[in-house]
């Protein structure tokens, strides 16, 4: 079996080609990659995509896994982009689906959950990029690093891990319709002790999460919250 090969497929790849190994994807940070690359000069992008391959797995039937890059990839596809390059980190083709699944859960090289933070069966997942779902806590999760609520971390799927620490404390309908309302609340519960397990983590002096409850309880009796521009 051979591993960490890391050797660049120099022939393009259909995006569509590429098997997901995750349900799930931030679809506002998926917006904010699409208008990105459409305001790039296509001679740029072209440069960009030759520099930047995506990562894959080789599966049964010589199928490409992806690895990583799934919000690339569906940017990519959403803005026309036919295929991109992609370097082999592994190529597992020689194992049956349900080695080559134990493998990839193992190596934590997949995360089968979908928008409500369950676990699926491997089954389940998205045939194509073109097929993940949103999930609103995953926008969530990102921006909440970008805005520094915790740090970048090399820990496979770090931001869904923080994703299901905000689905338990924000509602579902909060981070669909009020975003800003959520993020705000987010940048709060990051800095709690309860989210000191979480990978990049980066509160020097943490709050209690019952300060955020009072704080909430403040709000409510003042009157009811004003729209949210992202509604």
């Amino acid at each position: 079996m051979a591993v960490h090969i890391r050797e660049p497929v120099l022939t393009p790849t259909p995006i569509l080609k590429l098997r997901p190994t995750q349900m799930t994807l931030g679809m506002r940070e998926v917006e904010e990659k699409r208008k990105a690359w459409g305001a790039f000069d296509p001679k740029k992008l072209e440069r960009f995509l030759g520099s930047h391959m995506v990562p894959v797995i080789i599966g049964p039937g010589k199928e490409p896994y992806l690895t990583d890059h799934h919000h690339l990839a569906r940017a990519l596809h959403d803005n026309g982009v036919k295929s991109v390059f992609t370097t082999v980190i592994a190529d597992l083709h020689q194992l049956d689906k349900d080695a080559f699944w134990t493998v990839l859960d193992f190596r934590a090289w997949t995360h089968p959950y979908d928008g409500k933070g369950r676990r699926r069966d491997y089954s389940d997942l998205p045939k194509t990029v073109a097929h993940m779902k949103d999930d609103p806590f995953r926008s969530l999760a990102g921006e909440l690093r970008r805005l520094g609520g915790f740090a970048k971390d090399s820990t496979p799927f770090s931001e869904f891990l923080w994703a299901d620490f905000l689905r338990r404390r924000i509602k579902d309908k909060a981070a669909e319709k009020d975003f800003k309302g959520s993020l705000a609340l987010a940048l709060q519960y990051a800095k709690t002790d309860e989210a000191s397990y979480l990978p990049g983590w980066c509160a020097p002096h943490p709050i209690s999460a019952k300060t955020i409850g009072k704080k909430k309880d403040a709000d409510a009796s003042s009157g009811p919250p004003k729209a949210s521009d992202d509604n």
